[in-house]
């Protein structure tokens, strides 16, 4: 992640990433190819959770390998220091800033995740995280697993593009703009569109199981990675406390749902969450002292969006279990709570 201020005290996010896409006809360089390149991730990241979240659904974990970054950073970037010597075993590189040098020797923006490694010559091929999700959905289809769900399907892209684009403006990035806004009218002004966008969502989730359509797609993975941080960071750590989202009933059920289902909640590290906002966020939390709480048992109660219909994965099936090298820590689960 990557942001900057304002002299309105507004927080304002560098959305300007490495454009270079992998394609299934390769026209920027770069063809589809398993085993070829490495997705970069933390846990704790929002953005580089939904790259996991669509790999898992799509059954790309042997196409496309994962290197763990740890759930903290200092100015230079993430580091991989969840691997035995501090090196991701595949790149043989301790900071993700490495690839991103590898291949723009000057490079001066955020060393972001998640990010796509060209393995062969360790170089950084995008960072950017909107385009990643869907052309693992488009261009690597070939490579989907029997099953996989169409997350992007082509009737309802204008819909999905419509609701992503409001979900990103007013929830993905308000709270951010909630939590680094740095004047009071600022500040104000972040909240009252969050909110106002997450009552928006409320309304549209009342009579509809997902947020287009009758199965889980995009936009639902988008919604998601915000909402699971929700109550545990944005609510008291970027002041977003209207309500929590346990206190908002639709959204509530509408999380728990999402995160019952094979692919969403089996990602979900919390104790990686709650380490990097609490710690990394030093002009936030200058003590860098992480809260315990909240109790997560929540997100395993029953969640009734069953009686609204819809088959999150279509005519297709749930992905495996995750690969135990890949699995959440039983400890950082609400599992443990």
């Amino acid at each position: 992640m990557s942001d900057r201020g304002s002299t309105r005290g507004e927080f304002s996010r560098d959305q300007e990433y490495i454009s270079t896409r992998i394609t299934a006809d390769g026209r920027d360089g770069f063809p589809v190819q398993p085993g070829r390149y490495r997705l970069a991730v933390s846990r704790a990241c929002p953005w580089a959770n939904r790259a996991i979240i669509v790999r898992r659904l799509l059954g790309l974990e042997d196409a496309v390998s994962m290197a763990i970054a740890g759930p903290t950073h200092d100015e230079r970037s993430w580091t991989f220091d969840l691997d035995p010597g501090g090196r991701d075993p595949v790149l043989g590189i301790e900071r993700l800033q490495e690839a991103y040098l590898a291949r723009f020797p000057d490079y001066q923006r955020g060393i972001t995740v998640p990010a796509i490694i060209d393995i062969p010559n360790g170089q950084v091929v995008t960072n950017d995280f909107a385009q990643i999700t869907l052309d693992l959905s488009t261009q690597w289809r070939a490579h989907h697993r029997d099953g996989a769900p169409d997350l992007y399907p082509q009737e309802h892209r204008d819909e999905i593009d419509m609701v992503a684009r409001l979900v990103f403006k007013d929830v993905n990035n308000g709270v951010y703009r909630c939590g680094f806004a740095t004047a009071q009218d600022a500040y104000q002004a972040a909240y009252r569109r969050l909110f106002s966008r997450l009552d928006w969502l409320c309304a549209r989730l009342a009579h509809q199981r997902y947020l287009v359509g009758e199965t889980i797609t995009e936009a639902d993975v988008r919604l998601f990675t915000t909402l699971v941080r929700f109550d545990v960071v944005y609510h008291g750590h970027f002041k977003c406390n209207r309500q929590k989202l346990a206190e908002m009933p639709i959204l509530w059920a509408y999380a728990r749902d999402l995160f019952q289902t094979p692919g969403f909640g089996d990602t979900i590290d919390f104790d990686h969450i709650k380490r990097h906002y609490y710690q990394v966020h030093r002009s936030i939390n200058p003590t860098g002292i992480v809260p315990v709480g909240p109790d997560l048992a929540g997100w395993l109660h029953p969640h009734d969006r069953e009686r609204l219909g819809g088959r999150p994965f279509g005519a297709g099936t749930p992905p495996s279990p995750p690969a135990p090298h890949e699995t959440v820590p039983a400890a950082h689960t609400a599992q443990a709570n």
